[in-house]
């Protein structure tokens, strides 16, 4: 289904209100443009998902800042490419730290609100089956849906816990959400 600029700006507005809703729409939408960008640069799929993750977390955080007369996707996949190329320097001067900020004021810009399509589905499954299907994402997945669903930990204790960033752990948390959901429909469907 061909998505329109109209929808699109939509939920840009949405997410500059901090509305859940557009935060999701614009990972979904945009997730596989920034992953596809990264993996033909980095050549390597752990990493092009962690730039990925970063973008967003930094492309949310700054969303009040975004021009409207320009495309989103070219805004994202700049600052994709900035994530990349910083990386890389820090890289080769053999120094590697992570400078995203995490300041009380930015722990506010994704919400933790009313459980959305994907934590209704997820909740609905069986134990068992459900454990099942956790086993097919990926590790890092699986620790961040381990930590929020299982272990009831706060968005700033899985940030801590994984030692990384509290929106790149809010990112990893939405797209480990979708991932499963998609996983649980496919299975409903057979």
């Amino acid at each position: 289904m061909e998505i329109d600029e109209q929808t699109i700006l939509k939920h840009i507005h949405k997410a500059k209100k901090g509305e859940a809703s557009g935060f999701t729409f614009l990972l979904d939408h945009y997730w596989n443009q920034v992953y596809g960008f990264q993996i033909k640069r980095v050549n390597n799929e752990y990493e092009a998902e962690d730039i990925t993750i970063e973008t967003f977390s930094k492309a949310f955080d700054r969303i009040e800042t975004f021009d409207e007369n320009y495309a989103f996707a070219t805004w994202l996949i700049a600052i994709s490419k900035n994530i990349q190329i910083d990386r890389s320097r820090r890289k080769n001067a053999g120094v590697y730290e992570n400078t995203t900020d995490t300041s009380d004021e930015q722990v506010q810009r994704i919400p933790d609100q009313a459980p959305t399509p994907e934590d209704i589905l997820i909740r609905e499954q069986n134990l068992a089956q459900l454990l099942r299907y956790i086993k097919q994402l990926k590790p890092q997945y699986q620790d961040v849906i381990n930590l929020r669903y299982f272990q009831e930990r706060s968005y700033k204790e899985m940030a801590e816990i994984l030692e990384e960033p509290l929106n790149n752990v809010k990112v990893r948390l939405l797209r480990a959400k979708k991932l499963l959901a998609e996983i649980i429909q496919e299975n409903d469907s057979r």
